[in-house]
């Protein structure tokens, strides 16, 4: 008697899942939480060419996402069709690297009706208005409808159909943020189309956030948009970029390093208009800004990334908020360059909002009580210090002094910062604007000028290189090797030399003299993780510019030090024509721009 094979008995059927275990699981990709759901549906108003977008949420888009728009609508004949996995009105097929629209990939609605129940109602032009429910994976008859135009689609009980998603959604409160995040994205990238969002929770809808189509050019239009939705001060510190090469235009506003955030929580990328999270521009963007500020620092930026769809594949992730671009080098460093040179252009300029900062701080705190607008009756000890103010001698009792040292000055208030007037506390010289004054930190102030100097002298004259007595032999991989060696050239040009020392192994001969005794595997390794993680390295260029910096530092004036009116007036008119001085090499403001409108509302004269 033949003894059958266990292997045989425990071998895996294979099954052909059924439909609504199909749509179930590309819910599962698509659809992470309700904040996706208005993401696929306000994208595909945009792309039905909708100029007015209404959305609609309850409890954090839990229990209600409701999007209604103005676009061009579906037909009766449509909308089942809508419902099936992989059915598109934006691609035929036949390229997928030639994607113009936002959705392409018609798994969003069936998506939406395997896990919640869904209502379409939907009219075209020249033909009824129609509507169609869904819910659970389970459609109904398409039915006649009451609809002017456009389309509205109802999402209710989502995740109803898999409750086990619940459990990994948040609070109301979270879930509508990232929903209200995801509208201020998207109404970024089009400026042109209002927006508006509701919440309905609790009863009668209140609104969240409203943008109203702009105006004009592109430029002044997607200014307007981002001042609605990022607020005056960025509008205010933000700076133009416009920037083109090799088949990509960068376009959009940069803010000032002194306008930063303590986290990356400001920074809106977009591709072809869609809104991404890719490192390549990620990281191009903490390039750009590297000179200017701390590590615990991040620039806040809104930018554009436009090119022929066939330089950029966006089907990398059903979510589509990935990208991948064919030659990164040529993105990363065009985003590198425009927004450098937009900030060498800003030359002296500080955000407004320091100035803000400076007012806030000296204003009184706010007492709890209100206060009757009367003498208060003074206490015995005020009416004391009082009387000491009034009798002779007062300056020699008080027990705090500032002696400025008063400068008498020649130069011109018209400048644009001022002329030097006095310097306190042997580190703030005090400048007179034509309408107000300048408050300048002479430490940090110089610190940025003696730093561009150094800066555009190496430059000039290259990185100057030390050769090692015996080469340092580095072990790697045969495609790190490969990454590390493309770039040889570059590292030469400061002073880091390597060459190939077979298979995965390179030889360094000549390290930056700047950096004196280095452990050079250790450099080569950090280089060759950022190659691998970002596609470029500025790992020698970070730790030559800390040494510069460094030195800058030890060689500026420092606090403590008594300038004369030529000094001081020398300062600011070196600062006038310095890129970058607005902030020292920390970031830091390096002076503080007070208007006379300000200065005479702290004193109540206004």
């Amino acid at each position: 008697m033949a003894i059958a094979d266990p292997q045989i008995k425990r071998r895996p059927v294979i099954r052909q899942l059924d439909e609504a275990a199909i749509n179930r699981i590309a819910a599962g990709e698509v659809l992470e939480r309700p904040a996706s759901a208005v993401k696929e549906l306000v994208e595909n108003s945009i792309d039905a060419g909708a100029k007015r977008i209404e959305i609609v949420i309850a409890d954090g888009g839990k229990t209600l996402v409701r999007v209604t728009d103005d676009g061009c609508g579906m037909g009766p004949d449509d909308l089942p069709l809508a419902l099936s996995r992989h059915a598109t009105s934006k691609i035929d097929g036949s390229d997928l690297l030639n994607i113009r629209s936002f959705g392409f990939r018609g798994e969003a609605l069936p998506s939406l009706g395997a896990v919640g129940r869904l209502t379409i109602t939907s009219r075209s032009a020249g033909q009824d208005a129609a509507m169609v429910k869904v819910a659970g994976g389970e459609a109904h008859p398409v039915r006649p409808a009451a609809l002017s135009a456009g389309t509205v689609i109802e999402l209710r009980d989502m995740f109803f159909a898999t409750p086990a998603r619940l459990k990994f959604l948040r609070t109301d409160r979270a879930e509508a943020q990232a929903v209200t995040d995801v509208v201020k994205r998207l109404a970024m990238a089009e400026p042109f189309v209002s927006f508006i969002l509701r919440d309905a929770s609790g009863g009668e809808p209140r609104t969240v956030f409203r943008a109203d189509a702009e105006t004009g050019d592109l430029f002044g239009a997607l200014h307007g948009r981002l001042k609605t939705v990022l607020g005056k001060d960025f509008a205010d510190n933000a700076l133009r970029i416009d920037a083109e090469r090799d088949g990509f235009h960068l376009s959009g506003f940069a803010a000032l390093p002194t306008y930063s955030r303590g986290a990356a929580v400001a920074q809106y990328l977009f591709v072809n208009g869609r809104p991404v999270r890719d490192k390549t521009l990620l990281g191009a963007l903490r390039a750009a800004y590297m000179d200017v500020l701390s590590r615990d620092r991040h620039p806040v930026a809104a930018l554009f990334v436009d090119c022929d769809p066939t330089l950029v594949d966006v089907n990398v992730h059903p979510a589509k908020s990935e990208v991948r671009f064919r030659d990164p080098g040529t993105v990363r460093g065009l985003m590198i360059s425009a927004i450098r040179h937009a900030l060498a252009e800003a030359g002296h300029r500080a955000s407004t909002t320091v100035a803000n900062a400076t007012l806030g701080a000296l204003r009184p705190e706010p007492v709890s009580a209100p206060r009757v607008y009367q003498m208060d009756r003074p206490s015995f000890s005020a009416r004391s210090m009082t009387f000491q103010a009034q009798a002779p001698g007062f300056g020699e009792t008080t027990s705090a002094r500032i002696e400025p040292i008063v400068a008498t000055s020649e130069e011109p208030d018209d400048l644009p910062l001022g002329a030097a007037r006095a310097q306190v506390h042997e580190n703030y010289i005090i400048a007179q604007t034509r309408n107000g004054m300048v408050i300048v930190d002479q430490h940090a102030a110089h610190e940025r000028l003696v730093y561009e100097k150094l800066k555009a002298q190496m430059a000039e004259n290259g990185v100057a290189a030390q050769a090692l007595l015996i080469p340092e032999i580095v072990e790697l991989t045969e495609a790190e090797a490969t990454a590390i060696l493309g770039i040889a050239a570059e590292l030469s040009g400061m002073g880091l030399t390597i060459e190939p020392f077979g298979g995965g192994a390179i030889a360094v001969r000549e390290t930056p003299a700047i950096l004196g005794e280095v452990n050079a595997a250790a450099i080569i390794r950090d280089i060759v993780d950022e190659l691998l993680d970002q596609g470029d390295s500025a790992t020698v260029r970070s730790r030559i510019d800390a040494i510069l910096s460094r030195v800058a530092c030890h060689g500026s004036i420092r606090s403590g030090r008594r300038m004369q009116a030529a000094e001081m007036n020398a300062l600011l008119r070196e600062m006038e024509a310095t890129p970058l001085s607005g902030q020292c090499n920390h970031g830091r403001p390096t002076y503080v721009e007070l208007k006379l409108a300000d200065i005479e509302r702290l004193f109540g004269r206004t």
